[in-house]
């Protein structure tokens, strides 16, 4: 590969060095200088975590990390590096988060016959739903259900509304309203639609508002 002038490197060198100074400088603070550099606030129950809890540091020196990086944007490398941090990943959700009665547990979804549902929903990861430092818990709506369960007919089906009408007229928005996702809530599937939670609730916990399901669970959050 050709090298690019010296001229241009010294160049590239200069407009980096700066900025990439004082974010190397950012990152490493603890506490509250790296709060500043959140993208939001953290929800209610992780409050209070180490920022290190989730974002695991990257590989390499900061001046290595600085180096390939700079090689990257001159054409040397291929590809980019992580700098500072790595970026989120499942494993540190189920650090404290797996559960034994996992419903929808991730690794599930590897399988090939959830190829084409893949496409609408990232459901091998934990953040295909779920998001940090920002507005909303979840922010994948309450109608992707529809994703797998679009064929779902029931032998005996248990609700007085079967599910094959409720599909028929596209009524996804009501599978939440008796279906906990993850299964982890203590709470007893209705047996009349009518008895299910109101849409508007669903919603407003996806949101990050009250927990409509109840508040037994059977498996809390470990401490990390």
């Amino acid at each position: 590969m050709r090298m690019p002038p010296a001229k241009s490197l010294r160049l590239y060198a200069t407009l980096m060095i700066v900025p990439v100074t004082a974010l190397s400088v950012s990152v490493m603070i603890p506490g509250q200088g790296q709060r500043v550099l959140a993208h939001g606030p953290l929800l209610e129950k992780h409050d209070g975590l180490a920022c290190s809890t989730c974002h695991l540091r990257a590989l390499g020196s900061t001046r290595q990390q600085i180096q390939a990086e700079l090689r990257h944007m001159v054409g040397l490398r291929q590809t980019p590096v992580d700098f500072g941090y790595q970026p989120v990943r499942s494993d540190q959700c189920l650090h404290c988060h797996a559960r034994a009665n996992e419903r929808h547990p991730i690794y599930r979804f590897q399988e090939p016959r959830f190829r084409q549902a893949l496409t609408e929903v990232a459901a091998t990861s934990c953040l295909g739903c779920h998001s940090e430092h920002g507005d909303v818990k979840i922010h994948s709506g309450s109608t992707f259900c529809s994703v797998c369960h679009d064929g779902l007919a029931l032998k005996s089906d248990p609700l007085d509304v079967s599910h094959v009408t409720l599909i028929r007229e596209s009524l996804w928005d009501s599978c939440m309203g008796c279906h906990d996702f993850h299964g982890n809530h203590g709470h007893n599937t209705p047996d009349r639609i009518e008895n299910a939670l109101p849409i508007q609730e669903v919603q407003a916990y996806l949101r990050g508002g009250h927990d409509p399901y109840g508040g037994f669970k059977y498996y809390r959050g470990a401490t990390p």
